[in-house]
């Protein structure tokens, strides 16, 4: 089936608006096609996943763009690169890579991007609104957008995100179609641990469990404890699409699609219904540690996606004045630092022990200074890929968890 065209499109192919807008729909053009896009969308912003250094022809992709003239055509964030560029000196890595992975930034910049470099550009000012067409890569970015604010995009990739972002349109197909955020699977929460005094766990798991069974079906969510806030809905959405490719998430009476599990479900039934007890919740939780408790702590590492103000605001008094035993990283952006910066609180945390990460994360970039123990996150999408990409054992637990282990320099679980 041929992709319909508008004459703007047309014009782009033809080069009328440049040859890096013309390159970038030459691409854009066959993945509508192999996705089934009858056609392609205007889009109001997108965000840019291709700033990690990855390699040759990231950057060679990048600069090719920036020796033709190109400019994003839409307002477009940055993911994180492969380097803190506030705080270069942490980056403990090979040399090229440092070059590779600050020119590949700096590309980014130079074809208009907002140096953003979060994979939370939802905590920005660049935070769509509901029912906007977007094009946003990196996977908790996309779901975020889909499920807790209601913008439309799919999980856009390396590259696509960037031909989306110079030509201002997107295929159409996946959750920008209303038809396809329809939920499939309904997932009824029937009890919780009583010990879990906070959200926190219980939405990690349940992101663990809906990712595994649901692949890329939407789920919808009955049950979630109504203390869950939005960055415990951050953290359901980047585990859900960790352990699954999970896009799009409703959590009924909460997520703005789901004022009713029949809303959710667009009024058809599900095609399958999943009861979660709280014997599932606390394996799920268990299932995400390789380290035992009481194993000697190396370092914790939070902040993924990256932490916002309001968990900012649960850590700080957690710390306190105390100098913690065991190394702590936080990945943050550069706008949530100006915040807390602001609040004096980056002082605070850098006396304790705290190593602030901006520009990127430490499950993607070697800034960790020892990597030879046990690595402690409250992250679920942290916990379930730093085995296989750090090769490191892992100990899952709640932020409290997390402070008290790094106070006690051993692994130090409550729940």
């Amino acid at each position: 089936m041929a992709v319909s065209l508008t004459t703007q499109d047309r014009a782009m192919l033809d080069g009328a608006h440049g040859p890096a807008a013309q390159l970038a729909m030459r691409v854009l053009l066959p993945v509508a096609k192999s996705v089934g896009a009858d056609g392609l969308i205007d889009i109001e912003q997108a965000h840019a996943g291709s700033c990690i250094y990855l390699g040759q022809a990231n950057l060679d992709f990048a600069e090719h763009l920036v020796s033709l003239g190109g400019r994003v055509r839409v307002p477009t964030t940055l993911n994180v690169g492969t380097m803190d560029m506030i705080h270069p000196e942490l980056f403990n890595g090979p040399d090229e890579i440092r070059a590779g992975g600050t020119r590949l930034m700096k590309a980014h910049e130079e074809l208009g991007c907002v140096p953003t470099f979060t994979c939370a550009p939802y905590l920005t000012i660049y935070r769509p609104r509901f029912g906007a067409q977007i094009a946003w890569s990196e996977s908790n970015a996309a779901s975020f957008a889909n499920s807790v604010i209601g913008a439309r995009t799919e999980r856009y990739g390396d590259f696509v995100d960037m031909c989306c972002a110079m030509t201002g349109r997107a295929p159409y197909y996946g959750l920008h179609v209303t038809e396809n955020r329809r939920a499939r699977v309904v997932f009824e929460i029937e009890s919780l641990p009583p010990e879990w005094a906070a959200a926190d766990l219980a939405c990690v798991a349940i992101g663990h469990i809906a990712g595994k069974r649901c692949g890329n079906t939407v789920p919808a969510i009955v049950g979630l404890p109504s203390a869950a806030t939005e960055d415990d809905l951050k953290a359901l959405g980047a585990t859900a699409a960790s352990s699954g490719a999970v896009g799009m998430f409703h959590v009924v009476s909460r997520t703005p699609e789901a004022p009713s599990l029949d809303a959710a479900l667009q009024g058809e039934a599900p095609e399958e219904t999943v009861h979660v007890t709280a014997d599932d919740l606390r394996a799920t939780v268990r299932n995400l540690s390789t380290a035992a408790d009481g194993s000697p702590l190396t370092a914790v590492c939070l902040g993924t996606p990256h932490f916002s103000i309001g968990e900012f605001s649960r850590l700080v008094p957690l710390i306190g004045d105390t100098r913690l035993t065991s190394e702590m990283y936080v990945n943050t952006s550069r706008s949530t630092l100006e915040q807390l910066d602001a609040r004096g609180w980056t002082r605070q945390l850098e006396a304790a022990g705290v190593t602030l990460v901006i520009d990127t994360c430490t499950y993607v970039t070697t800034v960790m200074r020892d990597m030879s123990g046990t690595m402690m996150t409250n992250s679920g999408k942290w916990a379930y890929y730093a085995p296989g990409n750090l090769n490191v054992d892992v100990a899952f637990g709640s932020l409290a968890d997390c402070v008290a282990s790094a106070r006690a320099g051993r692994v130090a679980r409550r729940a």
